[in-house]
Order: C-alpha cells, then structure tokens, then sequence
C-alpha cells in the first residue's frame, strides 16, 4: 500500500508538472499572438514621403506595422464603405478634410487630450477626433525663366484672364487640390467656386494627374503657373539647385490656404495604446524634424522649425477657416464634375 501511494503521488506530480507546462506553454502563445498583432494603417500619404519614418517606428516602437497606400479621397471612402468592419487602426490622410469626413461618419475615436495639446487648435479636430501632424501650404508654383514677379497673380481669380489661357496646371484627381476647392466652397460660395472652375476650364488649364508631374512641367516650362503644394518643388531643388520654379503666395483666398496631413484612430481598432504610441512618436521632435529636412513640411509641435529654405508659417497669409468644415468631400466631387474637371 505504501508503495502504491508513492507511485500515485510521482504520478500526479508528474501530471502537475505536465500541466503547469501547459499552462505556461499556452501563456507564452497567447503572449507571443499578443505581440504579433499587426497595426493596420490607412495612408494618403505617399510611400516615397512617409515609408522611411513609418519603418523607424516600427523599430523603435517594436511594432508590427503594414501600410496600405492609397489616394487619401480613395481610402477615405473604403473607410467609409468598410464601417465597423475595416481592418484599419489608423487614418494617415494627406488632407483635413478626409479626416473630417471619417469622423462625421463616426468612424473615429477621440485622441487623448495630452496628444492633441501639442498642436495649435486651428490644426486639429475641435472635438479631438483628428490631429495634424504636419502643414502644407497651397501656393501657385511659377517658372523663373517664363514668369516675371510683377506679373504674377495676385489671387486666384486672376488665373481666369487671358494672360494666363493655356499656361496654368492643376491636378483635380488630387486630394489636396480637393479640399482647396472645398475651401473655396466653404469662403466663397458654391456658385462662386463653380464660375472659377468652369472659367478654369474655358481658359485652357491643363491636367495633371498629381503635383509631382505639375511641377515637372513647370520645370521644362509647358506650363507658367501651376496650383500645388509648397514643398513638391523644393524637392527637385535637392537634386538641381538651378531648377527654374519658386513659389507665389496669394493672400487670404483658398489660394493660400494652410492644410495638414494628419491622423485618425478608428474605432474598428483593437490597439489603442499602440495607434496612441504611434500618434505620440509622429509628434515626437525626430518625426518632426522629418516632416521639415525631408519632406520639406512645415512642423506642427512647438519649438522644432521649419526648413530654413522656406518661409515660416508666421509669413504667411492663408484665409480663416475651421479645417474641419473641409469635411464635405462628396459635394466637392459633384462639383467638380459638374463643372467637366472630373
């Protein structure tokens, strides 16, 4: 009898044992799956811009991270389209009025108030939805050689003259061209914005399917004036120092707008912390510097400054608007249709 009692206690020691490394076993699995999450990121921005910083993250954070690329107008409606059921984390659009349009759809949720502090209310979501992480600023691009300074345009009406009939490029596909149209709506008007862009049209302006080829055809002068974003051409003045583009800066119309490219966490996310360890690194001194020495952005977070190769944000002259009113994508896009630019 004793002996069968030792056994029967080695025998449930052993299955004890078995056990708890089981129990372990199932434990490191759960926690390796954990760790295995992938965070799932929507961007309107570009592969070439971003690519680089998103795959620092991923180190430095220790994430797993994939990226699907898209136009932002493109993305925003596959959000819009997928609900509760899209696999995104995170919105990176190129624009605010995308990010509005997520959030009207209640598709977002709100980013903690100790991220959205670091940046200037009139650049981010008022009800904390959507934070900007960098500026971009809308400028009339001109050919040096074709273009004499007092002959430039003082607003963007004056692109409607004969002056100018054949010699103007914009990129109406464009998100960014996109919500300045919206703009435009927002300042002045749906029939207002209607007669410039039907007027744009009747003058010959030329399409372009992005600023990048805008600004190329300024460059080998097919075109005087093109209607882009500011940092495109600074770009080409890395690898060509004499490249024949500067900037023009209208005052107060949609012209001189001040956009941002920024971030919404989605509801469908099962992340937050990390989408929130991701929005705090985008604004995070080493992100904002990106945003200014390489993609030639203007930063958004206090005390880091732009690049040196344009001028601040403190210069310019762009219109009062609530970014967030930019959210009427779709109106925008039956406008421009209406007036043949679609």
């Amino acid at each position: 009898m004793v002996e069968f009692q030792k056994v029967r206690t080695a025998s449930l020691m052993k299955i004890s044992a078995g056990a708890l490394a089981f129990i372990i076993s199932v434990g490191m699995g759960l926690a390796s799956s954990a760790q295995a999450k992938t965070l799932t990121i929507y961007s309107g921005r570009n592969k070439k811009l971003i690519g680089p910083l998103i795959e620092k993250a991923k180190k430095d954070l220790g994430l797993n991270i994939q990226v699907r690329y898209g136009g932002t107008s493109e993305l925003a409606i596959a959000l819009l389209e997928e609900g509760r059921r899209s696999p995104a984390d995170l919105f990176f659009a190129q624009d605010a009025g995308a990010l509005g349009a997520v959030q009207q759809k209640q598709l977002t949720l709100k980013i903690p108030s100790q991220l959205l502090n670091q940046v200037d209310a009139r650049f981010r979501s008022p009800q904390g939805h959507w934070l900007g992480i960098s500026g971009r600023a809308r400028t009339i691009d001109y050919n040096t050689k074709l273009v004499k300074k007092n002959q430039l345009p003082s607003s963007i009406w004056d692109l409607t003259k004969p002056q100018w009939r054949g010699k103007v490029g914009w990129a109406p596909t464009n998100g960014s061209f996109q919500s300045f149209v919206t703009a435009m709506r927002v300042l002045e008007g749906e029939q207002k914005t209607l007669q410039w862009l039907r007027a744009m049209k009747a003058n010959g302006v030329k399409v372009y399917p992005k600023n990048t080829p805008i600004v190329e055809a300024l460059g080998r002068g097919e075109i005087h004036l093109g209607l882009v974003n500011h940092y495109y051409s600074e770009r080409f003045k890395k690898d060509n120092p004499n490249f024949p583009v500067a900037h023009h800066y209208t005052r107060k119309d949609a012209g001189a707008m001040i956009n941002v490219a920024g971030v919404a966490m989605m509801k469908t996310t099962d992340q937050r912390k990390d989408v929130e360890a991701l929005i705090s690194y985008l604004l995070k001194p080493v992100s904002q510097n990106y945003f200014a020495q390489k993609t030639y952005e203007y930063p958004l977070v206090s005390g880091i400054s732009a690049s040196a190769k344009q001028i601040s944000l403190k210069e310019l002259n762009p219109p009062k608007i609530n970014l967030s009113n930019l959210s009427d994508l779709g109106k925008t896009l039956e406008l421009l249709q209406q007036a043949g630019a679609l």
